[in-house]
């Protein structure tokens, strides 16, 4: 008979040894540092670090200002017509500032908002065009200072889409031009609405009483405001014209690939805050009962530094129109702080640069941060 050998099997490990054996200490922090890691930062912490805790960020210091008016200026600032007077000089601002998110957030900027009112409301208040008015109905003219604008941004737009021309040169040479073509217009002179030249001035006067009339007590230039506001907040939250902005200002090439008419839709872009400058043109002369070449004088740089201070990257891809407001309203009671407390231009200008100054380098450290996340 043959023999059955049998090879031995090698011991292998002992898995009761095994599972009975503990990690080790160093082994454990490492998992544990990894799981945090992976965890991300708390709800809380996100909800700070975005939209929610810049906008809260913005109203405190807006409350700071207004602690500070209130010490320093008293009743004089704390009064509800002092209140009305802030939000009556914030709405023009302001109106064009809603009209320079769309642009700065889809990755332009326009130099040339304060020459295009100009521009408007002198187009809007010629003779020709307050006849024409005083003959039909007072509608000519708001639909005169609507159409300037928006020719104008039509324009900017185009040249810049389309003839890629920089934003930054583009908009400068319109800046130039408008306010140069409002001078020859004007001749230089304040145009007085109505019109002296004008023999029946009842068919426009419709226009005075309309614009310079209340609702509730409120200003309609205010409401004006606070509507195009609630219309800027729709259209960029709620729209696919407003997600359209953002993927275009954060990345054209991308925007392309996906579907989007990038050059189109930076037409738009300019063309909406053109009606914005018509709009604020038609305000000034409701202000004034005047047309002037120089309505709006540095009218741009008052806008941009809103919609920065308010949250929207200069880079593009990113904005907010509830920022803008309340960066709008903080230049705006800084400035009645300033002229309550007898402070001049100069000093005005100077702490509206540091704040623009604060600003930009807070929004640097922020993207840093964003992108090392």
């Amino acid at each position: 008979m043959s023999e059955h050998r049998t090879t031995p099997v090698p011991d292998g490990p002992d898995l009761t040894a095994v599972e009975n054996t503990v990690a080790p200490a160093d082994d454990t922090v490492r998992v544990e540092r990894a799981a945090a890691e992976t965890a991300g930062p708390s709800r809380g912490a996100s909800l700070m670090a975005g939209a929610f805790g810049r906008n809260l960020g913005l109203v405190l210091a807006l409350l700071v200002i207004c602690a500070v008016g209130v010490v320093t200026a008293g009743d004089r600032f704390a009064s509800i017509d002092n209140m009305v007077t802030i939000l009556r000089l914030a709405s023009i601002v302001g109106v064009v500032s809603i009209g320079m998110t769309f642009v700065i957030t889809g990755g332009g900027i326009d130099l040339s908002v304060g020459a295009m009112v100009a521009l408007a409301s002198v187009w809007a208040t010629t003779y020709a065009t307050q006849s024409m008015a005083n003959d039909t109905h007072w509608i000519v003219m708001v639909l005169a200072a609507l159409a300037v604008g928006g020719a104008c941004g039509l324009i900017n737009g185009v040249l810049i889409a389309y003839g890629n021309v920089v934003p930054f040169i583009m908009t400068l040479a319109t800046l130039a031009a408008a306010r140069g073509l409002a001078e020859i217009i004007s001749e230089r002179r304040t145009q007085i609405v109505p019109s002296p030249a004008l023999e029946d001035t009842s068919g426009i006067q419709g226009f005075k009483d309309f614009w310079t009339a209340d609702v509730l007590g409120i200003p309609l230039l205010v409401v004006i405001f606070a509507l195009v506001s609630v219309g800027g907040w729709f259209l960029f939250n709620r729209t696919t014209f407003g997600r359209r902005t953002l993927a275009v200002g954060g990345n054209p090439e991308a925007a392309r690939l996906a579907g989007i008419d990038v050059k189109r839709h930076t037409v738009l872009l300019y063309v909406l805050v053109g009606l914005c400058c018509g709009l604020a043109a038609l305000m000034y002369i409701a202000r004034t009962s005047t047309g002037s070449s120089t309505h709006g004088t540095l009218l741009e740089l008052d806008v941009i530094a809103a919609v920065v201070i308010g949250g929207t990257l200069l880079t593009g891809g990113r904005g907010t129109i509830v920022g803008t407001v309340i960066g709008v309203l903080i230049f705006s009671t800084l400035s009645n702080v300033f002229v309550l407390n007898n402070q001049d231009s100069s000093t005005q200008a100077v702490a509206k640069g540091l704040i623009i100054v604060v600003a930009v380098l807070l929004q640097q450290r922020l993207a840093r941060r964003s992108t090392t996340t």
